[in-house]
């Protein structure tokens, strides 16, 4: 596997931990009721959290990428960018299929 693949491919998986890690984090604060009596602060934290998860994954799909641009890399770049993007979509059909299958009642 090369450099470029091997790449995209951790920038994925990091992505898509992450993604588990705060989907987890907001299933768990769901069914607590996490921060039922504060509702002035549920705004503020889910719009803080929606810009710095905004900025990580953006970090963590266009961060290598833009990079490799300005460095004259420019068809690297693309590669990279282009295997991240198709790696993240393969994992989101199979989490929809796995939804599809586990997710009826």
């Amino acid at each position: 596997m090369n450099k470029i693949l091997k790449t995209a491919v951790f920038d994925s998986l990091a992505t898509t931990a992450y993604i588990v890690a705060i989907s987890t984090f907001m299933f768990w604060a769901g069914e607590t009721k996490l921060g039922a009596n504060n509702t002035f602060l549920i705004p503020i934290v889910m719009l803080l959290l929606f810009v710095v998860s905004a900025a990580i994954t953006g970090f963590l799909v266009f961060g290598q990428p833009v990079i490799m641009y300005y460095e004259g890399k420019k068809k690297d770049a693309l590669q990279l960018l282009t295997y991240t993007l198709a790696i993240l979509s393969g994992v989101t059909i199979f989490s929809i299929i796995l939804l599809i299958i586990f997710g009826t009642t």
